[in-house]
């Protein structure tokens, strides 16, 4: 299959362009979905929660001179290389490594994320989910079987982890193809599947939940690895073991109060869960994220960082009326710095989708 795309994809592409894109994420309990925790913690049932949110990462394939590569990103330069010598290390090296995997010679791959660049939504996993969907519709053209979403979330896994050069988690490929409210647990993958997925919050349920739900950007983009390669080398060398037992413990009881819409309790648990972080990496938020935080406790919200902190957002969540009211007092906090502000959010039950269009992008890249 992966060679079939190399002979045709091209010949597709002269008939019209192909689009995909996946949601991404805001979430608690991350870090638990890399298994250099789950696995030490299994005894406690660890698990993850994320939402897909109605922030999209579109990725179309267009043709390109042959032998060539091409990747155009907004928040990017594009980036032009010989298939066979594209950089994996390189700002848009993982979606590189995805194209090497499929060789996809030949091609220009377009991304246009709705989200701030390096936000800590999960916007690289979103593409990387959506260029593979893009990938596996070709295959479906062709005459081909396409690829299951549980397939494209293993294999772009698979790639981000071989070049990333850290442990990464799941929770964000999955929400990307799978969409939803949704709390995933980590399993023994020598038992079979090591994600099992449970719905938290039904799709009718979710136009009242976006009442409960705030969602800001800080105006400073995050680096994930930083933060996240601190917890797992004081992980690894037997530091703030219980905390992260406490984190589990959290985690669960969030999952719980919002499966009963209880959101009172999940701001509680929210805020626990926030606290143990800030203990292991103080850090984890900049001035601006610990008045945003601040803010929520004293308007009985709950408040996190989205992904792995050191910047990109803060999300909250809370009865309808207090957060109502937690937005007038973020917006003139983020007032005070170029760049920030609140994003509108909702959730996405949708997931990863892949279509063929006849039109060309009217764009110039």
């Amino acid at each position: 299959m992966v060679s079939y795309i190399a002979d045709n994809v091209k010949d597709i592409l002269k008939r019209g362009f192909i689009e995909a894109s996946a949601p991404c994420r805001i979430d608690m309990g991350g870090t638990l979905d890399i298994s250099t925790f789950y696995y030490p913690l299994m005894h406690l049932n660890p698990c993850t929660f994320n939402i897909a949110i109605n922030l999209r990462t579109r990725v179309s394939l267009l043709p390109f001179e042959k032998k060539m590569i091409r990747i155009s990103s907004r928040g990017f330069r594009s980036a032009v290389f010989p298939l066979g010598n594209a950089p994996f290390n390189h700002p848009l090296g993982l979606m590189f490594a995805i194209a090497s995997f499929f060789r996809a010679e030949g091609i220009h791959i377009v991304i246009d994320s709705s989200s701030p660049p390096r936000s800590a939504l999960g916007g690289s996993s979103a593409a990387a989910i959506a260029l593979i969907a893009a990938f596996s519709k070709s295959f479906e053209i062709a005459g081909e079987k396409p690829l299951s979403r549980r397939q494209m979330v293993l294999i772009a896994h698979a790639i981000e982890q071989s070049v990333a050069g850290v442990p990464c988690g799941l929770q964000d490929q999955l929400a990307a193809a799978f969409g939803g409210v949704n709390a995933w647990y980590w399993r023994d993958e020598t038992q079979g599947s090591y994600f099992v997925k449970k719905s938290v919050l039904k799709k009718e349920f979710a136009g009242d939940f976006e009442k409960n739900l705030i969602l800001a950007y800080c105006g400073i983009p995050h680096e994930s690895k930083n933060i996240n390669s601190r917890w797992v080398n004081r992980f690894v060398s037997g530091k703030d073991r219980s905390l992260w037992d406490d984190i589990v413990i959290c985690t669960g009881n969030f999952i719980e109060a919002v499966s009963k819409r209880d959101f009172k309790n999940a701001a509680v648990f929210m805020n626990e869960e926030t606290a143990i972080r800030r203990k292991i990496t103080p850090d984890v938020l900049d001035r601006v994220g610990r008045r945003l935080i601040m803010s929520a406790i004293k308007n009985n919200c709950g408040a996190r960082f989205t992904g792995a902190g050191g910047g990109g957002c803060i999300w909250a969540i809370g009865e309808a009326d207090n957060i109502d009211k937690l937005k007038r007092k973020w917006e003139l906090i983020l007032l005070k710095r170029k760049g920030a502000g609140l994003i509108k959010v909702k959730p996405d039950y949708r997931g990863v989708s892949a279509r063929k269009r006849q039109d060309y992008l009217q764009k110039s890249w």
